[in-house]
């Protein structure tokens, strides 16, 4: 697997300036192969914004066979990119001591597309169609549609990542993110879905969180901010500046990945507001409340996915987020 590690400029300081700073080692797990959706993190590295927080990181892609939850929970990775807020109070339920310190994406990226001409202009006229959902699907925004739309589990086709049994059948609705699945079925289907942002349609998760250990939290809490807020600063530079030299890091480690694929990524991170939107408006990318993450843990217990007693508190920090870091980098 591919790494990146950047390397300090403080270590080749003259003597005459002092002695070189020291700086922190630290790996960082991504929740899948390179890709714009992990752009910020990469510029970051690129463009040496991690080294300006004395800073070496080294990025280790996901994969289908690479689970980073447990190298966070083993200590063999020092941060990882959660998918979303179940993950968070999953760990806090199997008192494993982990910890949301930033959200990266204010909406989730998740979809519903349905095929054009069909009479779906709303995501409620998607009730009785079939659906092709995932697992994970199933345990998360199945619960939110279910609760609030009142989809039903007849609906539910097996999703397997092929988007063949979509194309086949005009009726049918499938899964994805907004930033990939609707440019692969343009291109394998030659016509253009109906997309239903759910984040735009009351499903409320935060995504692509930073994640450590409260172990870690309590003893340097320093590194932890330098991590987050360098993070931020890269995706601010990513969004609003070249993000060529995090583009050519992700192809690097990931060569499957296109440039008319991250062009098209980034251009819906933008138009749907995936990072910066919301909160992150006034407090900064990485932004995150009390009262989105109590409103929705509550969501979840009336779901019956959690008991209304678990400690919720444990399941994020916001000590690092909400300062603004990086906002000046963003045009006005």
């Amino acid at each position: 697997m591919r790494t990146h590690r950047l390397l300090a400029l403080a270590a080749t300081l003259s003597l005459a300036a002092g002695p070189a700073l020291a700086v922190d080692e630290v790996t960082f797990g991504t929740n899948w192969k390179a890709q714009a959706e992990h752009g910020g993190f990469y510029q970051a590295v690129a463009t040496g914004i991690y080294e300006k927080y004395d800073l070496i990181v080294t990025i280790r892609q996901g994969g289908p066979q690479v689970n980073h939850n447990q190298l966070l929970a083993a200590g063999q990775i020092d941060f990882n990119m959660g998918g979303n807020m179940f993950g968070a109070f999953n760990f806090v339920q199997n008192e494993i001591p982990m910890v949301t310190v930033a959200a990266i994406f204010q909406k989730e990226p998740q979809i519903l597309m349905a095929h054009p001409d069909q009479g779906i202009a709303e995501l409620a006229d998607l009730k009785g169609h079939p659906i092709y959902v995932s697992n994970d699907g199933r345990i998360t925004y199945w619960l939110w549609l279910a609760a609030d739309y009142g989809f039903t589990e007849d609906q539910i086709r097996p999703y397997t990542f092929n988007p063949g049994p979509f194309l086949a059948d005009p009726t049918s609705a499938q899964q994805g993110y907004v930033t990939s699945e609707p440019f692969a079925i343009e291109r394998e289907g030659g016509f253009e879905p109906v997309v239903f942002l759910l984040a735009d349609n009351g499903y409320a998760s935060y995504s692509t969180t930073i994640e450590t250990a409260w172990g870690l939290v309590e003893t340097n809490p320093d590194l932890v901010q330098r991590f987050v807020s360098a993070s931020i600063e890269g995706w601010y530079s990513y969004l609003y500046g070249d993000p060529t030299p995090a583009n050519e890091l992700i192809k690097a480690d990931n060569p499957d990945m296109t440039d008319e694929q991250i062009a098209y990524s980034i251009e819906k991170l933008k138009a749907y507001g995936i990072v910066d939107s919301g909160d992150s408006l006034e407090l900064g990318i990485g932004a995150m409340t009390d009262e989105r993450w109590q409103s929705f843990f509550q969501q979840s217990v009336d779901w019956g996915v959690y008991p209304a007693d678990l400690p919720v508190e444990r399941a994020y920090t916001t000590q690092f987020v909400n300062q603004g870091v990086g906002m000046d980098l963003k045009p006005k």
